[in-house]
C-alpha cells in the first residue's frame, strides 16, 4: 500500500520507517530540509534503539522515501498526521499544525484518501480536520483516529509487536482501508480495536493520564515510606505481583517527564475544565509530579545546607529517561536550575541527552564525557536517569572520587547495603530513614 506520513518527529518517523519495514512504500515529507537532507543518508535526527539501521535498511530497499515537497506524495491510499500539539498556554493541545497540515493536505488529493489522526489530539479533533479539508476539496476522503502507544526507548519494539491497534472511524470504508494496512501486525496476533473517533482520541489521553498517575502514586508512597521507615522496593514487589494492579510504572523516583504525559495530562484536564468539570485526580497527578521533581535537591539541601555555594556536584542522566535523547519536561532540568541557583556547580554526563541540554544551558554546567570522568574533584553524585551503563560502575570507585562520600540516588538504582559497605553515605528514594 502506498502510505505518506507528514511530520518526521518522533512519532512520524517511527510510524514511516515500521510500515516500510512491513513492505508498505512509505513517503514521509517533513518541511525541514536539512532533516531530509540527513535522513535521505540514513542519519536520524532522534536517537532511537533500532531506528537507523531500520531507516537505512527500508530506503536502500526503495520502500521508505523523504521529501520536502507535498506533491512527491503523488496518490497514497492513507496519509498519517505526525505533528506536534504543544500545549498553549492554558493547557490546551494546539492543533495548528495538524489542521494546517489538513489544510495543504486537501490541496493534493485526486482519489479517495484516508486521512489519519496520529498524533495526540483532544477528543473532537477529527471533525475539526473533516471541516477543513472539506472546505477545501470535493474529493472524496474519511479521517481516522489512529493514535500510537509507543515508549521511546522501545519505540520499533512497540510498533512492531503492538500490545492493540486502536483505530477510531465512523466509515466502514475507511475502517476496511485501515485493516488492509495493518494486516501484516495483525495476522500475528496483534488486536485491532475498532471505535467511534472521539473514544478513540480520549483513548490515548485516558491511556496516558492513568500511567502518570501510577507514577506519582508510587512516588506518594515513597514519600511516605520514607517518613514511616518502610521500603517501597518491597512494596513494589508486594502491589506489582497483584494482577489486578501489574508491575510496570511502579518504580519511585523523581517524577516523569518526557513528550507525552505532561502535556497529556495537561490537555485532558483543560478538556475537563472547559466542560466545568473537575478532575480532582489529574491535579492532584500534575501537583505531585512538580514536586516531586525537586525533592532531590531537597535532600541535598538537608545534608548540605541552602547555600551551595563551591560545592561541585556529579550529576548523572540528563534525558527524562534511558535509552533516548529527549530533555521534553526532564526532571534534570528542573534539578540543575536550582542548584545552579544556589551557587553550585555542575559536571554533567548523559550517553545521549547532552547535545539537546547545551541548547539550554550552554555554559552555565559543565559535561563530561564519561560517568567517571564527571566525578573528578565533585563533593556528592547526583543519578538523576537510570540508564544501564551507571549501575556497572563499583561502589568503590565512588567513595574514592567524592570528597564528601555523598550519592543522591533519584531512581534507586544501588543497593543501600552494598553502598554502606563502600563508605558512602547514601540517599535514595522511599527505602526508609
Amino acid at each position: 500500500m502506498k502510505v505518506a506520513v507528514i511530520g518526521t518527529g518522533y512519532v512520524g518517523l517511527v510510524t514511516g520507517t515500521c510500515l516500510s519495514e512491513v513492505g508498505h512504500d512509505v513517503t514521509c515529507m517533513d518541511i525541514d530540509q536539512a532533516k531530509v537532507d540527513k535522513l535521505r543518508q540514513g542519519e536520524t535526527p532522534i536517537y532511537e534503539p533500532g531506528l537507523a539501521a531500520l531507516v537505512q535498511k527500508n530506503s536502500a530497499a526503495g520502500r521508505l522515501h523523504f521529501t520536502t515537497d507535498l506533491q512527491e506524495l503523488g496518490e497514497p491510499a492513507v496519509i498519517f498526521f505526525a505533528l506536534p500539539t504543544p500545549p498553549n498556554g492554558d493547557g490546551d493541545a494546539d492543533l495548528s499544525y495538524v489542521l494546517s497540515a489538513a489544510k495543504d493536505v486537501a490541496g493534493i488529493l485526486k482519489n479517495y484518501t484516508v486521512l489519519v489522526n496520529k498524533s495526540t489530539v483532544p477528543v473532537g479533533t477529527a471533525q475539526k480536520v473533516r471541516d477543513v479539508v472539506a472546505a477545501e476539496t470535493k474529493i472524496g476522503f474519511d479521517v481516522v483516529s489512529n493514535p500510537e502507544f509507543l515508549k521511546e526507548g522501545f519505540a520499533v519494539s512497540d510498533f512492531m509487536n503492538a500490545d492493540r491497534i486502536v483505530v477510531g472511524s465512523s466509515s466502514e470504508k475507511a475502517l476496511q482501508v485501515m485493516e488492509e494496512l495493518y494486516q501484516p501486525f495483525t495476522t500475528e496476533g496483534v488486536p485491532l480495536i475498532t471505535m467511534d473517533e472521539a473514544s478513540s482520541e480520549m483513548t490515548k489521553y485516558a491511556a496516558n493520564s492513568f500511567l502518570a498517575t501510577k507514577i506519582s502514586y508510587m512516588n506518594e508512597i515513597a514519600n511516605l515510606c520514607e517518613l514511616l521507615g518502610a521500603n517501597v522496593d518491597k512494596v513494589r514487589e508486594g502491589i506489582g505481583a497483584d494482577e489486578r494492579i501489574g508491575k510496570r510504572f511502579l518504580y519511585a523516583g523523581i517524577g516523569y517527564g518526557g513528550s507525552c504525559f505532561p502535556k497529556d495530562v495537561m490537555a485532558l484536564n483543560h478538556a475537563a475544565n472547559s466542560h466545568d468539570y473537575d478532575f480532582k485526580i489529574l491535579s492532584a497527578v500534575m501537583d505531585v509530579n512538580a514536586r516531586q521533581k525537586k525533592i532531590l535537591v531537597q535532600k541535598v539541601v538537608e545534608r548540605m545546607g541552602e547555600d551551595l555555594t563551591g560545592k561541585t556536584f556529579a550529576l548523572w542522566g540528563l534525558a527524562f529517561k534511558p535509552d533516548t535523547d529527549d530533555i521534553r519536561e526532564a526532571p534534570s532540568l528542573e534539578i540543575i536550575r536550582e542548584l545552579i541557583g544556589r551557587g553550585a556547580r555542575i559536571q554533567a554526563y548523559d550517553p545521549e541527552a547532552a547535545e539537546n541540554v547545551k541548547r539550554v544551558f550552554p555554559t552555565e554546567i559543565t559535561y563530561s564525557t564519561s560517568a567517571t570522568k564527571a566525578l573528578k574533584g565533585a563533593d556528592a553524585l547526583l543519578i538523576v536517569t537510570e540508564w544501564k551503563e551507571f549501575i556497572a560502575i563499583e561502589p568503590e570507585t565512588l567513595h574514592s572520587a567524592l570528597t564528601s562520600k555523598l550519592v543522591f540516588d533519584g531512581r534507586n538504582i544501588f543497593d543501600p547495603e552494598t553502598m554502606a559497605k563502600a563508605g558512602l553515605t547514601y540517599i535514595s528514594m522511599g527505602r526508609g530513614r
